[in-house]
Order: structure tokens, then sequence, then C-alpha cells
């Protein structure tokens, strides 16, 4: 059996951290190295390793997770963010339960956006 996830770990309650927001479905919080003055992580409660393992009933959770992002902007007034979701080491994901990070409030370069 593999070792939980730290984020399996934080959603348990095992590791305490500030909750943001959460629901039934997500939690958020603020990542602890972060990249750009807002830097949050949207993670699910239900284990999905990365993206590519979610399937067509997890439709829903992921259209929920996408609106938490847009909600949460929205209270704290961001006047643009980023999302992001690292799918796979190749990705540069390091935790392997899926995740979004919503990065703000940094000016993003043109080299850095994809379009």
């Amino acid at each position: 059996m593999t070792e939980p996830s730290v984020f399996s770990r934080i959603i348990s309650g095992e590791i305490p951290t500030e909750r943001v927001y959460e629901d039934d479905q997500c939690i958020v919080i603020e990542d602890r190295s972060p990249q750009a003055p807002t830097h949050l992580l949207i993670i699910p409660r239900k284990p999905l390793v990365n993206l590519s393992d979610a399937s067509a009933e997890d439709e829903p959770l992921l259209g929920h997770l996408m609106w938490v992002a847009a909600e949460l902007g929205r209270k704290l007034g961001l006047e643009g963010f980023r999302l992001v979701v690292n799918n796979g080491r190749a990705a540069g994901q390091t935790v392997f339960h899926l995740h979004i990070h919503l990065l703000a409030q940094k000016r993003m370069r043109e080299r850095d956006l994809v379009e």
C-alpha cells in the first residue's frame, strides 16, 4: 500500500493547516512556497493522483474545482489570476494528489503565457 500524500494528510487533519476555503468536495490552502503574492492550492478531497487519472464520473468535481477558483478570485477581488495544473513528473508535479495552483498579483511575463 502506498503512503498517503501530504494533501491527503492535510485533508484528514493529520497535518494541521489553515484553510482559506473548504466544502464537501475540496479544500483550499496557501502554498507554503509561494510563486506569487497570492498562491493558493485547490485540492479535491477525492485522492486523484493527477488530471490524467480522472474519469468521466469526475467531470462534476473538476468543474467544481474551476468554479471554486473563480469564486475565490471574485471574493479576493483579484483583477486576474492564472491556474496551473502539473500533470505528471515530467510536467513538474511533485505531490501526486491532483491540485490546482491559483496564482495572482504578479505580472505574468509574455513568455510565461500559454495561448
